[in-house]
């Protein structure tokens, strides 16, 4: 069974975390919620909806093992929180050492991945303006790819904002899953 993980900080956004759960577990992926937080399972999303983590981010890593996919919503201050959490940080970094897919949306890959070396060379796109906020001591602005509302370049997935959260978690399911489930899918739920 294919694994993914969603990293969530207080003031992420609701619809960039929870769509893609959502979707990869209508397609049975093992989607598992992980709090930033290293205390509390809870944590707040930008609209003030609180939602119960599966673990925190510290209990799965000592686990040891990597999912296939690492998900890291925007919002702020969620992926500003996520970007100040040398533990959230790691676990990408280990990700990308273990060539295993990282996706990011809204804020997230100029606040989160732009620190991480994940935009290193690679295409990539973000909540408009926000590219401007990425690590400038890095080479991942001349990747930014502006008005698309997702970007693969290989184990690298990113998306603009809430608008997209649909297109993007149904690229997640592509991806993990095959064209033949993501079709499925995207025909159960009444998708345009």
């Amino acid at each position: 069974m294919r694994t993914a993980a969603v990293i969530l900080a207080n003031g992420f956004e609701e619809i960039e975390a929870l769509t893609p759960v959502d979707y990869l577990r209508r397609a049975e992926v093992n989607v598992t919620t992980l709090s930033a937080d290293g205390t509390s399972l809870t944590v707040t999303g930008s609209h003030g909806i609180p939602v119960t983590a599966d673990k925190t981010l510290r209990d799965f890593m000592e686990q040891g093992s990597l999912p296939d996919m690492v998900i890291v919503p925007g919002g702020m201050p969620g992926a500003s929180n996520i970007a100040g959490n040398p533990m959230a940080l790691d676990f990408i970094k280990n990700m990308l050492s273990g060539k295993k897919y990282v996706a990011a949306i809204c804020a997230a890959p100029a606040v989160v991945l732009s620190l991480t070396g994940a935009l290193d060379g690679k295409s990539w796109t973000c909540y408009p303006g926000m590219e401007d906020y990425s690590d400038t001591s890095r080479s991942c602005k001349s990747g930014h790819r502006s008005g698309v509302p997702f970007v693969r370049d290989g184990d690298l997935i990113t998306a603009r904002g809430p608008g997209a959260a649909e297109e993007f978690a149904m690229e997640l399911v592509g991806i993990l899953c095959g064209a033949e489930v993501k079709e499925k899918i995207r025909s159960a739920a009444c998708q345009r």
